[in-house]
């Protein structure tokens, strides 16, 4: 092998095997941290509607717990996939998206103007297979200095991401709101 050739393969090595990818949160699913949406949610629609031909179908529910916590309007998580936005919640709602088959990275992520919530967010990984249908639960818990958890600390806010069976995300669909959202100009 050419000498030069053999320098550049050893000089190129290190950079193939890097994550091409600058930002954290977008390899754990989430989108652009500036994006804003403003979400619509509707009580009395609950469409359930089946995957395209050849693509999955992933609703992502939000469930929120406040311990006793006084708050001052509903929480809106964004939802994203692979870097992206694909949807928000506002309140006990849900948004569904559908997505290619294959490994993905989906993020619940809490839009607040205040830094300390900013930092709330949630991701997992996720195999999707066309035709099936996946069912996520938000698990939004509303910070409360004063409140103690069992281990005498105060209650911290957290966004988790659980996935949930069929019957389970189809019971919390019935009691929740559905989502339409925008973003923000």
């Amino acid at each position: 092998m050419h000498p030069y050739m053999l320098l550049a393969l050893l000089l190129a090595a290190p950079a193939l095997g890097q994550d091409q990818t600058a930002d954290p949160r977008t390899a754990a699913g989430c989108g652009p941290a500036k994006t804003e949406f403003n979400v619509k949610t509707d009580k009395n629609q609950h469409p359930v509607t089946q995957p395209r031909p050849g693509q999955a179908l992933v609703y992502v529910i939000e469930d929120v717990t406040n311990a006793g916590a006084m708050t001052f309007g509903e929480v809106t998580t964004r939802v994203g996939l692979d870097g992206n936005w694909v949807g928000a919640n506002h309140g006990q709602s849900y948004v569904s998206f559908s997505a290619e088959p294959g490994e993905h990275r989906v993020c619940a992520d809490w839009q607040s103007s205040l830094k300390g919530l900013q930092r709330l967010s949630g991701a997992t990984d996720l195999t999707l297979e066309a035709g099936k249908t996946y069912y996520y639960r938000s698990e939004v818990t509303i910070p409360w200095t004063g409140h103690a958890d069992e281990h005498g600390n105060d209650q911290e806010g957290q966004v988790r991401l659980k996935q949930v069976d069929a019957s389970e995300g189809l019971l919390l669909i019935s009691k929740a709101a559905s989502s339409t959202w925008k973003v923000k100009n």
